[in-house]
């Protein structure tokens, strides 16, 4: 694994963990400011936001969908495993995101 693809990796965590928090305070200023409970909406955002995290981090889907088939059509085994962990960094980022913002609000775990 060379040193550009670990930099990819580290983003793509760091990318995805950052459309989490940033998307669920934002949302949380936006619920305050409409008098809905903050805590609660940043607990329901963070769950809902992953995908889009997902996404963000990896730069939209079709580049991945067609490196994808590169790998399983043309053989580039390479490609799928690339990909696959590029998938797994933002999932794991994402996640994180999530954990952290679930446990800073304390929702749901009456």
């Amino acid at each position: 694994m060379d040193k550009d693809f670990l930099a990819t990796l580290i983003i793509d965590f760091f990318v995805a963990f950052g459309v989490i928090i940033g998307g669920t305070i934002l949302g949380g200023i936006g619920a305050y400011l409409i008098g809905k409970p903050p805590l609660s909406i940043m607990h329901d955002l963070a769950s809902s936001l992953k995908i889009w995290a997902l996404v963000a981090a990896i730069g939209g889907t079709f580049d991945a969908i067609s490196s994808l088939e590169r790998g399983i059509f043309e053989g580039t085994h390479a490609d799928i495993i690339n990909t696959g962990l590029m998938i797994f960094a933002a999932l794991c980022g994402a996640h994180s995101g999530t954990v952290l913002i679930q446990w800073l609000t304390q929702e749901g775990m009456k």
